[in-house]
């Protein structure tokens, strides 16, 4: 990691406890760089207006710069068209978008079943039940190993006629697994069966082409890539979001209002109802394109060294345990020390300007499977430093020497 790089993040350039911050929750939320914050400021000391509907100056402008920014992200994950993308508050809302209207457009039937994975986040589990419980659906779910992958020795009798929808994360937030997701989609295009792929924590880390990968949704959150919070992108293949029904009803998303009938607007506008994030979809170009300058490569290889070196310090730790040991991981690593509870080690390490995260991580199920309420969890980005990865080293054999 070039010191060019890291200046860029003046976040990073204060102390905590008299100590230099070390940030290892990039999993939760990333930082944003000069870039990003420049476009944020900008909008607002240049542009801020309501966008589509003004004739004026600042509204045109601002409806430039927010349709610009669709054109960038559809671009960066290789969308077949532009207008197959459709902002959202990140990724959360992009799957209850995506779940919410399966549900209300009748393609789900009583007896029919979702599969999801036993690595998902709540937010790729909670929707897909509350599709079941509306429409009478059945929820299946791909076990994990003891290396915190997909067990697949029975995917094939997972998937049948009855699947209609497949949701899985393409990397695990909680352990960093990359998922053959590769494996499983040809799978579930034979069966008929829908994809939708939580990319909250692929996006971030690595090159995604979603006409290559071959799913019908994918979803992501722009906070971990760099931008701001608020601010995501569901997208979604065009004839399969013409086929749905809208989700939210209000401004923009019609194309005539009558007290009699309403007719809904074309995409992508038939998903975005009310006045957008127009600052956040700005920034969220900003930053994919910031992303694209250092390079996406150089980023994954900048976070597969930070974890390559962490998780052969950590292991000098007298009672560590790792969760997640595939091969093919994020730069996430997540661990438990016997005898310490995750919430106080993590207590204390910040003590010392270390910022981890601690708990189940959303993934209550993926917990106990491991017979765990939680993890520590560090994981790392590209302003990341291999000195920051010593330093943390040091806090926690000091944190396990006090805490046993």
């Amino acid at each position: 990691m070039s010191p060019e790089i890291r200046s860029q993040f003046p976040i990073l350039e204060q102390t905590i406890n008299g100590k230099p911050l070390v940030y290892f929750d990039n999993a939760a939320t990333a930082q944003k760089p000069l870039a990003v914050l420049d476009a944020s400021r900008a909008y607002y000391t240049e542009l801020n207006s309501n966008v589509h509907r003004g004739v004026h100056y600042l509204s045109r402008k601002a409806t430039d710069a927010h349709e610009h920014a669709r054109e960038v992200v559809a671009a960066h994950f290789n969308a077949p068209h532009t207008h197959e993308l459709i902002f959202t508050s990140g990724t959360t809302d992009g799957i209850n978008l995506a779940a919410d209207t399966l549900a209300l457009s009748g393609r789900i039937k009583p007896g029919d079943r979702v599969l999801i994975s036993g690595l998902e986040h709540h937010s790729n589990i909670v929707p897909w039940q509350m599709l079941c419980q509306q429409t009478g659906a059945e929820l299946d779910v791909i076990p994990v190993t003891d290396s915190g992958e997909w067990d697949l020795s029975n995917i094939d009798s997972l998937i049948t006629e009855k699947t209609k929808i497949i949701a899985l994360n393409h990397v695990s937030n909680a352990l960093g697994t990359i998922n053959p997701v590769e494996t499983v989609i040809p799978k579930a295009k034979a069966a008929g069966a829908l994809v939708l792929l939580d990319g909250a924590q692929s996006a971030p880390h690595m090159k995604v082409d979603v006409q290559a990968l071959g799913c019908d949704f994918y979803v992501f959150s722009g906070h971990k890539t760099y931008a701001p919070t608020g601010i995501g992108a569901l997208w979604g293949k065009e004839e399969i979001l013409n086929s749905l029904p809208p989700w939210r009803g209000g401004g923009e998303m019609i194309k005539e209002v009558t007290f009699e009938k309403t007719t809904y607007n074309d995409l992508p506008f038939k998903y975005e109802a009310g006045t957008p994030n127009i600052e956040g979809a700005i920034s969220l170009a900003a930053a994919l394109q910031w992303m694209q300058q250092v390079g996406l490569d150089t980023i994954a290889n900048h976070e597969h060294e930070l974890l390559v070196q962490a998780t052969a310090a950590i292991q000098e730790i007298e009672g560590v345990k790792i969760y997640g040991t595939s091969e093919h991981k994020a730069g996430v690593l997540s661990f438990g020390i016997e005898g310490i509870h995750h919430y106080d080690l993590g207590t204390l390490i910040d003590n010392m300007g270390i910022a981890v995260r601690t708990g189940h991580h959303c993934c209550q199920p993926l917990m106990a499977r491991f017979g765990i309420t939680g993890t520590t969890r560090a994981s790392f980005a590209i302003y990341n430093t291999a000195e920051e990865v010593d330093t943390f080293i040091t806090a926690l054999k000091k944190a396990a020497m006090m805490l046993r």
